[in-house]
């Protein structure tokens, strides 16, 4: 089964861990998420696998530009919102394989492969 690895190309974790998968001989798809955007049935399935609040990068530069009120009164159904809105909202990379979801560059799981 083929792997797919989720983020955007000017990420540098994102290419670390294109590097790695590279290395390898993982074969995998390359999903670029400013390119390619986020569907509702990929956030879900990464949701069913992980908690949202693994997956909502409350560090990025698109949420620091986020207006304080969208901010406000974060749950579940507003990050979901946010995220489908913003795909550069998702913590990244994000590696889908074999029905596992890994957020961000986890080396041990990635050489797992």
């Amino acid at each position: 089964m083929t792997a797919t690895l989720y983020g955007i190309k000017a990420c540098d974790t994102c290419r670390k861990a294109r590097r790695l998968l590279d290395a390898q001989g993982v074969d995998y798809r390359y999903h670029d998420l400013r390119e390619d955007g986020l569907t509702r049935a990929h956030l879900d399935a990464f949701l069913s696998r992980v908690d949202w609040q693994a997956l909502l990068n409350t560090r990025s530069t698109t949420w620091r530009q986020l207006a304080p009120t969208d901010k406000e009164g974060l749950d579940e159904a507003r990050a979901i919102a946010l995220m489908l809105a913003h795909p550069t909202l998702l913590k990244r990379p994000v590696l889908e394989s074999a029905g596992e979801v890994i957020v961000g560059l986890d080396k041990a799981r990635y050489v797992a492969l």
